[in-house]
């Protein structure tokens, strides 16, 4: 199953869909937080838990591969932590968060705190500023393109706005992570901002036991290797779902 993030499910994972193929059994999920005009009341991450296990229970899925990026990545590890017996393996690309826990530096608490400032900041310049923040300061975005922007765009700062105060409060329960034993994946791309997403890596690869980082020199964070490079992605994906299967080595 593949939450979506920032950008809907169906605009983000086509091109890895398309690369993992038609023996691949795959879910692009839509977010909870974009399920509706507006973001749910009381909207934390719990509300992307539940539509997770709503998904898989549909399917008839007692357990499963997740992949998750940005705040997709930031749910599945939720998700995680809440039900690891249901999952397979975890694949990460560029979680949006990964806990608030005491071995963050003091350059990721200072990023986060330029995160929580944009909360005062108009609707026409939240995205363009959010955007900024996510990737190496050498890095130039490309402008919005012409003509009307797509319906689902003008959902995305309130969406934003209900992840960034849910992080704020949420309690991913690290020992729960470090007790998990089956295969992580991290994609990492090496243009994005070090303090935030590499940083991530770092510390997600103190906490889990299997953890495999992949760095993509060319990417970033809206320009993520999944929809840019996806065949490596894609091929990335199923090593680490063959390690995961029962009897493969390291299996456990």
């Amino acid at each position: 199953m593949l939450p979506g993030s920032v950008l809907p499910a169906s605009v983000a994972y086509p091109a890895l869909l398309e690369q993992l193929g038609p023996d691949v059994d795959a879910v692009a999920k839509e977010l909870e937080v974009y399920a509706g005009p507006t973001p749910p009341p009381d909207y934390t991450l719990d509300c992307e838990v539940a539509g997770i296990d709503r998904v898989a229970d549909d399917r008839g899925w007692e357990a499963f591969h997740l992949v998750g990026y940005s705040g997709g990545g930031a749910s599945v590890l939720a998700y995680t932590a809440r039900h690891p017996e249901r999952v397979l393996s975890l694949s990460l690309l560029e979680p949006a968060w990964a806990g608030n826990w005491d071995d963050m530096s003091d350059a990721h608490r200072a990023l986060w705190r330029r995160y929580e400032e944009l909360d005062a900041l108009p609707h026409d310049e939240f995205m363009a500023a959010f955007m900024r923040l996510g990737v190496r300061a050498e890095v130039e975005l490309p402008p919005p393109p012409p003509g009307e922007p797509p319906q689902w765009l003008s959902q995305r700062p309130a969406g934003i706005r209900a992840f960034l105060a849910t992080f704020r409060t949420y309690d991913l329960e690290r020992a729960a992570l470090q007790g998990f034993d089956r295969p992580v994946y991290f994609a990492l791309g090496a243009l994005s901002n070090p303090d935030d997403y590499g940083e991530i890596a770092e510390r997600l690869g103190r906490t889990f036991p299997d953890f495999t980082l992949e760095v993509f020199a060319d990417r970033h964070h809206f320009d993520p290797p999944h929809r840019i490079e996806p065949e490596r992605v894609a091929k990335s994906l199923r090593a680490v779902w063959q390690r995961a299967e029962p009897g493969a080595p390291g299996s456990g």
